[in-house]
């Protein structure tokens, strides 16, 4: 069991999908991302995004390390692809936020 804490293969591979929608959905010369205020207006615009976190949440339950991973997981890539700091920034946050909620949520029903 103390092993399974430590498992990142579902988290990382979870993340590489999230990034592969978002680089998707925002292309760098396609959306105005340089600014932490459209960065928060076009990350509001992710339902679809959040309901899969929400989904893997309730499935998954993801731990305290494995959320770590997951946020670090998605701002260096998005920093690989060259996304601009507001918006790496506001994505992570947004993020991670939502996986901490959701998985929340779901312990709390359980």
């Amino acid at each position: 069991m103390l092993l399974d804490w430590f498992s990142r293969k579902h988290i990382d591979e979870f993340a590489d999908s999230i990034v592969a929608e978002l680089r998707q959905q925002f292309p760098q010369a396609g959306v105005d991302l340089s600014t932490r205020k459209s960065a928060e207006k076009a990350v509001r615009t992710l339902d679809r995004i959040f309901t899969r976190i929400s989904a893997f949440a309730a499935e998954r339950r993801p731990n305290l390390y494995q959320k770590a991973c997951f946020g670090n997981r998605i701002k260096w890539a998005l920093k690989e692809a060259s996304y601009p700091e507001p918006f790496v920034e506001v994505a992570t946050d947004k993020l991670v936020a939502y996986m901490t909620v959701a998985s929340a949520a779901r312990a709390g029903s359980a």
